[in-house]
């Protein structure tokens, strides 16, 4: 899918319903070359905290996948955060939102991981506006993203891993989990950020 057509759904999706699940989202090669990094760098892989900075810890009864951060050092990572630059400022230029970093990580999952139900931002708590989640590969089982209608146990929408898939969604607003992987599941997680700084100093990632 080429890049206009792609900022196009997600604004058009994420505008009427406040999310958008698109598939073949970026070009097959490019997909392969990510997934082919995050395989290369499994060994750097670790445990996934819940919380941001003085407040990160280790839960595993709340969710059990590893994660990378992107560094950067790679062509493929380069390319993926080129596409979301250029969708941060396309998404600014027509939601107005502010939004003025991305971060990212790597998600790996095993057979029986998982990450219960919760949101990637608190009203007035958090930097993070929208959230993104691509897929790296295709488990034919589990590892299902699972995300709920506004305040309501009521399912909006279950969304099955497939590789080239983008998801976005409104980071506040919705609650969401993943189902227990049955295959090894590979995903990039992501976050568009506002600046919620004080006296001029950067707020930072993470």
């Amino acid at each position: 899918m080429n890049t206009e057509l792609l900022f196009d759904r997600v604004l058009d999706d994420v505008h009427q319903q406040g999310y958008a699940i698109i598939e073949q989202a970026l070009c097959p090669d490019l997909t392969a070359q990510i997934y082919a990094t995050a395989q290369a760098q499994l060994s750097a892989f670790s445990p996934a905290a819940i919380g941001r900075q003085e407040e990160l810890q280790l839960n595993s009864e709340v969710r059990k996948d590893k994660t990378l951060w992107f560094s950067g050092d790679c062509a493929a990572e380069r390319d993926y955060l080129a596409v979301m630059e250029a969708l941060r400022l396309t998404v600014n230029r027509h939601f107005y939102l502010g939004l003025f970093d991305y971060e990212c990580h790597f998600a790996y999952y095993q057979a029986g991981d998982f990450y219960k139900k919760h949101y990637d931002a608190f009203k007035g708590r958090s930097n993070r506006v929208l959230t993104t989640v691509f897929y790296l590969n295709t488990p034919p089982l589990g590892g299902e993203l699972v995300i709920y209608k506004p305040r309501s146990k009521e399912v909006a929408e279950r969304v099955s891993p497939k590789a080239g898939t983008l998801v976005v969604f409104e980071s506040e607003r919705f609650m969401h989990e993943v189902l227990a992987a049955q295959q090894p599941r590979f995903s990039i997680a992501g976050w568009f950020r506002k600046n919620t700084s004080i006296a001029g100093v950067i707020d930072p990632p993470r």
